[in-house]
């Protein structure tokens, strides 16, 4: 199941170059990391009352195409791959039905309280189960230049 989140393009989120910042796309691709966890029952009440969140601890970002001002974005995301305490996340981000970036999130769910990583609950793992589909040919690719190194 994809989840979808849209929001428009900040005047203040463009860059001297007049396109979307870098910085800028994470932060919406956040925002979009936020709805699936809204989706898969970490939200907001989830985290208040039992004191348990996800954590990003890795992140790879593909900047594929320019952003410009006044832009209507729209993220595409959908859960990848999970274990008993992780979540894999892939985002779309789109423009005019134009493919602009993509990123892919591996998160750790973390008891705040210890600030240790813990046990997805029962529920949520369930919930991530009935989004899961497989990863896109274009995950857990790795930097690197043309010819080696």
């Amino acid at each position: 199941m994809t989840v979808v989140w849209r929001e428009p393009v900040l005047d203040e989120w463009i860059d001297y170059n007049g396109h979307l910042s870098e910085a800028y796309y994470v932060l919406v691709l956040g925002h979009a990391t936020d709805a699936v966890m809204d989706a898969v029952g970490l939200g907001p009440s989830y985290r208040q009352e039992r004191h348990a969140s996800l954590f990003t601890v890795e992140a790879h970002v593909r900047y594929l195409d320019q952003v410009e001002r006044g832009a209507d974005l729209e993220v595409r995301s959908e859960v990848v791959g999970a274990t008993g305490k992780l979540l894999w996340i892939w985002h779309e981000l789109y423009v005019d039905e134009r493919l602009r970036a993509t990123e892919e999130v591996l998160g750790v769910h973390v008891d705040t309280a210890t600030g240790r990583s813990s046990p997805l609950p029962d529920e949520v793992a369930a919930r991530v189960g009935d989004l899961l589909v497989p990863p896109p040919a274009e995950a857990s690719r790795a930097i690197s230049l043309p010819g080696g190194r």
